[in-house]
């Protein structure tokens, strides 16, 4: 791979949504998600994602919506209001939709007892006649112990996710989660014990102080253990909107070419070990249901990032939880009082989000397809002067061609795709403030 730095200057988003979080506006409330949720065919398969917004110890790189779990009653509060929201819109949901999956993200689930988090397993599956779904859980290993790994196996949960980062001791302390390997290894054969089939590793590159040996010896752990799939993020260091970053220290921070080169090293080693590339930041075993959506062309991407869901909609439960239909995107309300308040007056804790017109729908499945499969039909907009010169010097580097309309990102043009991708966003015509380096 070929480091072109003029190209990756911009900062751009994941594109986890299209549009993205940061085109939401307040112009949306509770009667926005009524009418969603009316919208709903009868047979649909719809996703539920279910937000715990604590963690037992914060990490300082994490952008996630949480906060310390602190006394057990704010955790009890809010699975209490949580309780109150599934009743709410399974009511108004009615016979309309069938679940297929429930996931549990944050935060971190296990930060809640395991009975509890079993009993609102229970209440999920009654509440939406979804004793069947599959079930996917994100997993802190540090406090995850032998009682919380019996109940997913009495539960049936099959899929999780472990926040790994990094297995440097140096690297661990100086982002705040210090998690020796002995715990990984733990949790790894505990969740195996129980059932789980489809296991995940996260892991960072840019982190401060990381070098190229860091992420190989990380690497290389982590092949040893073999995760099913593996998401291999790049830091995004923005203390001005995530204060907590503001304990790591901005100067050891890897530079732009230095990122780039432990992305490919990243490709490169776990290519070797038999791993699937999937987009630009996954990679999974050929067994695993997300190698076999990629190769058949199936591959999805929503706010956990490249996935086999094929669901039409998906409906966020909790605290900042975001809900996806086709004609718009709704976000819950980020503050827990506000959003505790909306409940205890009867109403969907909506409070930011925006519609989505077709132009929208069509830009949102071409970024998507480009992103994991690195092609798409770009239709009229391949026609577009604007489009044509933003692309031209991606494809004067040789990392993109055009077939008719049709666009097609090189063999080691993955690295660029977020670049790439953001041509046919009509929102970043403006600003990019706030956004991640595009590797």
């Amino acid at each position: 791979m070929i480091y072109y730095p003029a190209l990756l200057a911009t900062p751009v988003p994941r594109y986890t949504s299209y549009p993205t979080a940061a085109d939401f506006h307040d112009r949306i409330g509770s009667a926005d998600m009524a009418v969603a949720l009316a919208s709903v065919a009868h047979d649909a398969p719809i996703s539920l994602y279910v937000h715990i917004p604590f963690c037992r110890q914060i990490c300082w790189y994490c952008g996630c919506n949480t906060g310390n779990v602190g006394r057990g009653d704010r955790l009890a509060a809010y699975l209490d209001r949580l309780r109150a929201e599934i009743a709410v819109v399974a009511a108004h949901l009615g016979s309309r939709g069938r679940v297929t999956r429930i996931a549990f993200g944050g935060g971190s689930p296990n930060a809640v007892a395991a009975g509890d988090f079993a009993a609102l397993l229970a209440t999920l599956r009654t509440s939406f006649a979804a004793a069947d779904a599959l079930v996917s859980v994100e997993i802190d290993p540090r406090g995850f112990d032998a009682e919380w790994a019996a109940m997913l196996g009495r539960n049936g949960v099959t899929r999780a996710s472990l926040g790994v980062q990094t297995f440097s001791p140096a690297i661990q302390a100086a982002i705040g989660r210090v998690q020796p390997q002995a715990m990984i290894e733990s949790a790894v054969a505990l969740l195996r014990d129980a059932g789980v089939t489809s296991l995940n590793f996260d892991l960072m590159y840019g982190l401060p102080g990381q070098r190229a040996a860091d992420l190989a010896d990380t690497l290389a752990r982590a092949i040893v253990m073999a995760p099913d799939r593996l998401a291999v993020f790049g830091y995004a260091h923005v203390p001005q909107m995530i204060s907590r970053q503001r304990r790591i220290d901005a100067s050891d921070l890897p530079d732009s070419e230095q990122r780039f080169a432990q992305a490919a090293l990243a490709d490169r080693m776990l290519g070797d070990a038999g791993y699937q590339a999937i987009g630009f930041d996954h990679f999974a075993l050929p067994h695993d249901p997300l190698a076999v959506a990629a190769r058949a062309g199936r591959l999805h991407r929503n706010f956990q990032g490249f996935t086999d869901d094929d669901a039409v909609a998906t409906i966020g439960l909790g605290v900042s939880a975001i809900s996806a239909f086709a004609d718009r995107l709704i976000q819950n309300d980020k503050h827990n009082g506000r959003y505790h308040a909306a409940l205890d007056a009867g109403l969907f804790p909506a409070a930011l989000g925006c519609h989505r017109d077709d132009d929208d729908r069509f830009r949102g499945q071409l970024i998507t397809s480009i992103l994991g499969q690195g092609h798409g039909d770009a239709g009229l907009l391949a026609a577009d002067p604007d489009v044509r010169r933003r692309l031209a010097p991606f494809e004067t580097a040789g990392l993109l061609r055009w077939h008719g309309t049709r666009i097609e990102l090189t063999a080691t043009a993955m690295p660029y795709a977020r670049s790439v991708a953001a041509v046919f966003d009509r929102y970043r015509a403006g600003s990019a403030a706030g956004f991640s380096r595009a590797v």
